[in-house]
């Protein structure tokens, strides 16, 4: 058995009322194909661009180890150059991936590449943020802090987008006072046997090509894996949903500062009771 995925549905081009009336208020994803022809991205953005323009910049960089109790929240597991690291992503696989990287902060004159779309959202001006990654890395499945409508623009490369809505988080192992689901969870190749739960899940899986934007609505799960070397960039819209609003302020102002508490306080031995809190909450809920 696999997951039970639904591809994406893809758009060449969208108007702003298609968006706002499709996708935006039924809270549904969507692959917008030639969504960014017209900025200078389009042409522009490949490893090698970004190398030539911030190569001296020392990038934090990310693998998938487990969450260990030593770490803060987001800690980097390592650093490196820009070029050094755009070199090692072409010469080889690597787990190192760069995300959350703020480019207006870094390198001010990519902003020049890019506008921001109207799509009937106020998009955040002061960040947009860059996910570089190299051949088969990935994330964990996770959903963002804050909740947020995304729109995701992939550069140079193919690249895996898995989503399951909020609805479908009884099924998938999350940790609680976190983020994410169980990291020992392979989505790309799940055991259901090991994790049945996830056979009741209904998600959306497609493949992100140069150029092309996925819409994920607000506080969707994902899980992303570069097929090949690449990078992407995200604009996002605070939430909407009262609800997913409020719980992105409990996520800020609450839940991340105790989940820090905690693992200065009682060390791996918080780590280990969330890990195994999600199996025994989400078993006994489906009653498995």
């Amino acid at each position: 058995m696999k997951l039970n995925l639904q591809d994406i549905p893809r758009v060449k081009t969208i108007t702003k009322e298609e968006f706002i009336e499709n996708y935006f208020k039924p809270q549904k994803p969507v692959v917008i194909e030639r969504f960014i022809e017209d900025w200078p991205a389009y042409h522009k953005w490949s490893l090698d661009y970004i190398k030539s323009i911030a190569g001296d910049i020392t990038v934090p960089l990310y693998d998938d180890r487990p969450v260990d109790y030593k770490d803060g929240f987001n800690e980097p597991h390592a650093k490196m150059k820009m070029a050094d690291y755009i070199d090692l992503l072409k010469r080889e696989p690597t787990k190192y991936r760069i995300f959350l990287w703020n480019i207006l902060k870094e390198v001010p004159q990519l902003q020049n590449d890019f506008s921001f779309p109207d799509v009937g959202l106020r998009l955040m001006k002061g960040i947009p943020m860059l996910f570089f990654g190299g051949e088969d890395s990935h994330t964990f499945m996770h959903y963002d802090i804050d909740l947020a409508n995304i729109f995701h623009f992939h550069f140079e490369g193919k690249k895996q987008c898995i989503l399951f809505d909020q609805s479908q988080t009884e099924y998938l192992y999350k940790i609680p006072h976190s983020l994410i689901t169980r990291e020992d969870i392979d989505f790309k190749n799940p055991d259901l046997e090991k994790w049945p739960a996830l056979k009741h899940a209904k998600g959306y899986v497609t493949y992100l090509n140069h150029g092309e934007t996925l819409y994920m609505p607000e506080g969707y799960w994902h899980y992303m894996r570069y097929i090949t070397p690449g990078f992407s960039m995200s604009l996002r819209a605070i939430a909407r949903n009262p609800k997913n609003f409020s719980k992105a302020l409990y996520n800020i102002l609450i839940m991340r500062h105790f989940d820090n508490a905690m693992r200065r306080i009682k060390g791996q031995k918080w780590i280990d009771w969330k890990n195994q809190k999600a199996i025994v909450k989400t078993h006994k809920q489906l009653n498995i």
